[in-house]
C-alpha cells in the first residue's frame, strides 16, 4: 500500500494508527491533529448524508442515522470531488444494513429522497411548445406511435411500501399517525419550474410513464399499463406530464419524425 492509500485508509478507520510519515511544524503531536482531521472529515460526510436524506433521519432518529451513516462513509468514501453525487448508493446500503431490518420501507424512502435530489440538480431543458404538443395529440391515426422525450428530472419509483405517504407526512402534508407504511405506492418525481414535485401514482400510471421513459410508443406504453391496471385512464398521467411541462420533444416510432 502506497503512502496515499495508507493515509486514506487511516482517515476512514479509527482503529488504524496515524501514518508514520506525518510530521508537525511545531510541538503538536501529529496523531492528535490527524484524529481531529479524521473526525472532521467523517462528520462532514455524515452531515452531507443527513442533508440528503432528512426523512430517513426523522424515521430512525438522529443518533441511529449518524451511526448508520458513519458505517456507510467508512465503507463508501467519496469517489469524486463533486459531492452532489455522494450518497447515490446509500439506499442500497440501508436495505442491507441489518440494524435497520425492522424498517423494511426505509430503503425505498431513501430511494425517493435520492430521486428528489437528482431531480433538483437535473439539467434544464425547454418544454415542448403547447401548440406543437396539441397538434401531435390531435392526430388519432398516429397517436399510438408517438414517442415522447421526457425531462431528465423525471423518475418513477414503484414501491411495496407507502413511500409517498411517508414522505408527505414528514412534510406536514399528512398526519403521520394515520399513515400505515405497508401499503404499496408509486411515486412520480420531477422538477416543475424550480420546484421538485412528488406525485402519487396508480400502478398503471407508473407503468405507463416508465414505458415512456425507455422510449416506448404511446400505444405500447398504454397497453402495458392496462395489463397492470384494467382501470388505467390514459388521460390522467398524460395530463400530469403536460401540466408539469416535462415533455420536451416527440417523434413517431414509424418514421422517426422530429419537430
Amino acid at each position: 500500500m502506497n503512502d496515499q492509500a495508507q493515509f486514506v485508509a487511516a482517515l476512514l478507520d479509527p482503529a488504524q494508527p496515524c501514518p508514520a510519515q506525518l510530521t508537525s511544524w511545531n510541538e503538536a503531536q501529529p496523531s492528535r491533529r490527524f484524529a481531529v482531521y479524521r473526525n472532521n472529515l467523517i462528520g462532514s460526510l455524515v452531515d452531507a448524508l443527513a442533508d440528503g436524506f432528512p426523512v430517513v433521519q426523522q424515521l430512525v432518529g438522529e443518533a441511529f442515522f449518524r451511526a448508520m451513516a458513519q458505517v456507510f462513509v467508512r465503507q463508501s468514501p467519496p469517489r469524486s470531488a463533486v459531492m452532489l453525487d455522494y450518497g447515490a448508493d446509500f439506499p442500497a446500503f440501508v436495505e442491507g444494513f441489518e440494524p435497520a431490518g425492522g424498517l423494511p420501507y426505509l430503503a425505498d424512502v431513501a430511494r425517493l429522497e435520492r430521486l428528489r435530489s437528482r431531480a433538483y440538480h437535473a439539467a434544464d431543458s425547454p418544454a415542448l411548445d403547447a401548440a406543437a404538443l396539441a397538434g401531435a395529440l390531435a392526430e388519432p391515426d398516429r397517436l399510438a406511435s408517438l414517442v415522447f422525450q421526457l425531462h431528465a428530472s423525471v423518475a418513477v419509483l414503484a414501491s411495496r411500501f407507502a413511500v409517498v405517504s411517508l414522505w408527505a407526512a414528514h412534510q406536514g402534508l399528512l398526519d403521520i399517525t394515520r399513515v400505515g407504511p405497508y401499503g404499496a405506492e408509486s411515486a412520480l418525481v420531477l422538477r416543475h419550474g424550480l420546484e421538485v414535485e412528488v406525485i402519487g401514482l396508480r400502478a398503471g400510471d407508473a407503468t405507463f410513464i416508465q414505458g415512456l421513459q425507455v422510449g416506448m410508443p404511446l400505444g405500447r406504453a398504454a397497453e402495458r399499463a392496462l395489463d397492470e391496471d384494467p382501470a388505467f385512464d390514459l388521460s390522467v398521467p398524460l395530463a400530469q406530464l403536460i401540466r408539469t411541462g416535462v415533455i420536451g420533444d416527440y417523434h413517431y416510432a414509424t418514421d422517426r419524425h422530429r419537430i
